[in-house]
């Protein structure tokens, strides 16, 4: 789920929850409402914790050894 997937879940979820007032029988809309807020804030956890992880800006320790040994070989096939 994306980032404005999320906000859109939360925002869904609270004009359902804190601006509509209707009565049902054996369906609450505040239920639902704050079901999608909370999906929405799930969503958005996730989505700024694997944002975080794929982030070109992250630092990244590399270690290498100070000298590097490239070894060539030439192979020679006989082709039919």
């Amino acid at each position: 789920m994306s980032i404005g997937a999320s906000i859109f879940l939360l925002v869904i979820g609270a004009i359902l929850t804190f601006a509509v007032n209707v009565s049902t029988e054996g369906f609450n809309i505040n239920t639902v409402g704050i079901i999608l807020m909370v999906a929405g804030v799930v969503g958005l956890l996730l989505s700024l914790l694997f944002w975080s992880s794929f982030s070109p800006y992250r630092r990244r320790s590399t270690a290498y050894p100070e000298e590097r040994v490239v070894e060539e070989r030439r192979i020679e096939r006989d082709y039919p």
